[in-house]
């Protein structure tokens, strides 16, 4: 397949503003998606990461293609692959958005570029998002998407088990969890919430646990152990985990960072991440 790839750098400089609410009834559905407490009045500090659920596009049924997934073009590049994976990114953290403020997310595509993998032709598009809110900048993210070939994204890869954290906590993927997720970040992604497509069309051995999902466990997972959130989250996506059975979060301190990973039980390493304060 050809890629004209200076056709597709054309979209780089493109921004996309969005703004949105941040309500009670939001971080009320976020604690109770994963199981967690916190305040819920107006003025109250919000979740960690709870801004991946802001300002996401909204678009109708009829401009969605038959993954879930809208169809391409607009703000994104119109990549020539089918399959859309959320490859990794990092996040800064300036201060925490409060609840009752209106939150605006300003996104920027920074660089589009073409590399040739293990499985084939890759192409990646990086993002960079400023989220604010009434009282300044709370985040900046960087997120980076590959897309794909259908066949490529089978290719059978061998992967040493992943190591085991100095510390550690299970997750159970259920089918619940994932609709909740992809619900409250208004993601239609058919493979993390509709499993006759997941296995039958896309041909995986079941649903499939969210980049982003698996990213907001880490950050809880590093805020918990070290009593207070990160100023600086980088993550990278390396492989899959399906709702087939429990997955591990690991964490392991080195100096003023801590190295945590996602991994399923002897599975290889499916997201690295690295916390600092």
């Amino acid at each position: 397949m050809e890629i004209d790839l200076e056709h597709l750098r054309s979209w780089i400089g493109t921004e996309e503003r969005q703004s949105e609410l941040l309500t009670s009834a939001l971080v009320q559905r976020f604690y109770a998606t994963f199981g967690r407490e916190g305040a819920v009045h107006e003025g109250a500090i919000a979740p960690l990461l709870i801004h991946l659920c802001l300002c996401q596009p909204a678009r109708p049924g009829a401009e969605l293609g038959p993954d879930g997934h809208p169809v391409r073009g607009g703000f994104l590049p119109p990549m020539p692959l089918p399959r859309r994976m959320w490859a990794g990114g990092g996040f800064s953290f300036a201060a925490a958005p409060r609840i009752g403020e209106t939150i605006t997310r300003r996104s920027v595509i920074e660089d589009v570029s073409v590399k040739e993998g293990r499985s084939g032709r890759l192409c990646f598009v990086k993002v960079r998002h400023h989220i604010s809110g009434e009282r300044g900048p709370c985040v900046t993210e960087r997120q980076d998407l590959v897309y794909r070939g259908v066949e490529d994204g089978k290719t059978a890869t061998l992967a040493e088990p992943a190591p085991r954290g100095d510390r550690q906590r299970e997750v159970i993927p259920d089918p619940v969890l994932l609709f909740r997720y992809s619900a409250l970040t208004f993601n239609g992604h058919r493979i993390h919430y509709d499993a006759p497509y997941a296995t039958g069309t896309e041909g995986y051995p079941g649903l499939i646990v969210h980049g982003p999902l698996q990213a907001t466990l880490l950050a809880q997972f590093a805020t918990d152990l070290r009593g207070a959130p990160p100023a600086r989250f980088d993550f990278r996506s390396l492989g899959t985990i399906f709702d087939t059975g429990p997955f591990m979060l690991h964490a392991r301190e080195d100096g003023d960072v801590l190295h945590l990973w996602t991994a399923a039980k002897r599975g290889p390493v499916a997201m690295r991440a690295e916390a600092r304060w």
